[in-house]
């Protein structure tokens, strides 16, 4: 893919980010009947796998365009991610954020010291009107939440890791929303294995990826309250070309679905993953068809949340 090298992403990176843990588990093993490898960046710096594309794309600026910092959009976790990094560059970072964006992702933003604009927008598909008068005001460069060839590369990094201590696996699948991490992971196994099968998951509430990779038309996102926050963005016409390239499908997932796969993780392998990050193992749950028999990479994106609205109380 032009422009996406995720061996020189995973080099430029390496001692920045962490590299995050496979877990297992017996329980989802039955309940899936099949082998099932969880690649955790819920543990990774930020508590997001956003962390790789942004150090990839900040640290890969020439000085000239790093002077004056960078900005981006964002709900949360990219957020987060562009302010420590450009806190590692020694920048300053701007985030445009909704004011909609969850309380907690909000305030770590600016723990990370990340300067937050809030904006009113109906849906994020509104936050560029924003961004771009305050990057005119600032001069920063845009560091796109996925529609960024260094983002997607750095993203990918993910996948190389977890085919590196799990080298066999037949099948990976992975959140969808702007399609960055998708991207990423596909280019990233592909390059691996061209033979592994690569699937993606969303909300039912967000489905524009299923709808256009099933009708071969790029579909804007809606305005979608899905609990998985982090998946209501549409994809690029990159993202879309890459994924329309390397992906077998995309499954999405009800609400009730998102919520109780979130707990059953919580419960049956204590560990903390946000609702966005559930989304793929929910999607195996629901067409176990697809994956009975494999052994499959699934990623937990993230496990940023507000513990004020926990996905099962989100519920009508």
């Amino acid at each position: 893919m032009q422009g996406i090298d995720v061996q020189e992403a995973a080099a430029r990176i390496r001692g920045h980010v962490h590299r995050t843990p496979v877990l297992t588990s017996s329980y989802f093993n039955a309940l899936t009947d099949a082998r099932l490898f969880f690649k955790c960046e819920n543990f990774q710096r930020i508590g997001a796998f956003k962390f790789r594309g942004a150090s990839n794309a900040i640290l890969a600026l020439s000085d000239e365009h790093a002077r004056n910092g960078v900005i981006t959009l964002s709900s949360g976790n990219h957020g987060q991610a562009v302010a420590l990094a450009a806190r590692i560059r020694g920048i300053p970072a701007y985030i445009v954020m909704p004011e909609s964006a969850p309380a907690a992702k909000r305030k770590a933003v600016e723990g990370y010291g990340g300067l937050v604009t809030l904006a009113r927008v109906k849906s994020i598909e509104e936050l560029p009107a924003t961004m771009e008068k305050v990057k005119a005001e600032t001069g920063a460069t845009l560091i796109h939440p996925f529609d960024d060839p260094k983002v997607i590369s750095g993203q990918g990094t993910a996948t190389l890791e977890l085919l590196e201590d799990v080298p066999d696996l037949n099948v990976v699948i992975a959140p969808v929303s702007g399609g960055g991490l998708l991207s990423g992971t596909s280019v990233a196994a592909k390059s691996i294995n061209k033979s592994i099968q690569l699937w993606g998951a969303e909300p039912e509430m967000a489905d524009d990826a299923f709808r256009s990779l099933r009708d071969g038309v790029r579909y804007p996102a809606t305005d979608s309250k899905t609990m998985a926050d982090g998946l209501r963005a549409s994809l690029s016409e990159r993202t879309f070309a890459i994924l329309r390239e390397n992906v077998n499908g995309i499954i999405p997932v009800s609400e009730r679905e998102i919520a109780d796969t979130t707990r059953s993780i919580w419960e049956r392998m204590k560990i903390v993953v946000e609702p966005s990050g559930a989304v793929p193992l929910a999607a195996v749950i629901k067409r176990p068809d697809a994956f009975r028999g494999q052994r499959v990479g699934v990623i937990f994106s993230g496990g940023n949340l507000d513990l004020d609205r926990l996905p099962w109380m989100q519920l009508e």
